[in-house]
């Protein structure tokens, strides 16, 4: 625990630093233009069926002129960010300073580099108008669950919210059904709805085309935590 001297000679300085990420990703975001994040393992390797569906995704969504955002590491994030790329597309890359595991992808052709977790999020959420889950870990099922709970409690609007993976999300989807909707009433009935399960690329495509028009003028991105 820092003691007050530590805390007048270090935590007001930290704001400058906070401002400073926020200033610099919200410049460059701005200027991408409708997005969708894709969230799923670091760990995925290059020969596994999501990373490979991942690409297509990515490569979907630009050739409707739809960026794709990542965390900008390794595996499910470096997929979708090749898929853009390679499909001629914004493949924006939001790495984050960890200890381990988490380097930059090179398919990431607008990167930003955060420090603080809680900056990066808001920029996942700020700039996108879907997001999609693919199989993936605590950091997947964290922003799943964080994004989630933004829309059930309307301080968002009802992007879509794609878990990709029937089978790897099944046996979640069941306990959340049984123990916090109809045992425990934690969620309402329909909270689940709010949630979109495929196992086809084309459709996660397609669901976010049919929100996006549903918006009205093309090129539009609602604005999250206005």
């Amino acid at each position: 625990m820092s003691n007050g001297n530590g805390f007048i000679q270090e935590d007001p300085w930290r704001i400058f630093r906070i401002m400073a990420e926020f200033v610099d990703s919200f410049q460059t975001m701005s200027h991408v233009g409708p997005a969708v994040t894709i969230f799923g393992s670091a760990r995925t390797k290059p020969a596994d069926k999501y990373y490979k569906a991942a690409v297509e995704i990515a490569k979907g969504l630009a050739k409707h002129n739809l960026a794709t955002v990542t965390g900008g590491g390794p595996g499910i994030m470096e997929a979708a960010n090749r898929g853009a790329a390679q499909a001629g597309g914004k493949s924006v890359g939001l790495n984050i300073e960890l200890p381990h595991e988490q380097n930059g992808n090179k398919y990431a052709n607008v990167p930003i580099h955060f420090h603080y977790f809680f900056a990066r999020k808001v920029c996942f959420v700020k700039y996108s108008l879907g997001f999609v889950f693919m199989p993936g870990g605590f950091g997947t099922l964290d922003e799943f669950f964080e994004v989630l709970t933004l829309v059930q409690t309307e301080r968002i609007p009802q992007f879509p919210l794609i878990l990709f993976g029937r089978e790897h999300w099944a046996g979640l989807l069941a306990w959340m059904k049984k123990e916090l909707e109809v045992k425990n009433k934690y969620i309402s009935p329909g909270d689940l709805d709010l949630v979109c399960v495929t196992d086809s690329p084309e459709e996660v495509v397609q669901i976010i085309r049919d929100y996006e028009r549903r918006l009205g003028a093309p090129g539009v991105t609602p604005t999250a935590f206005a």
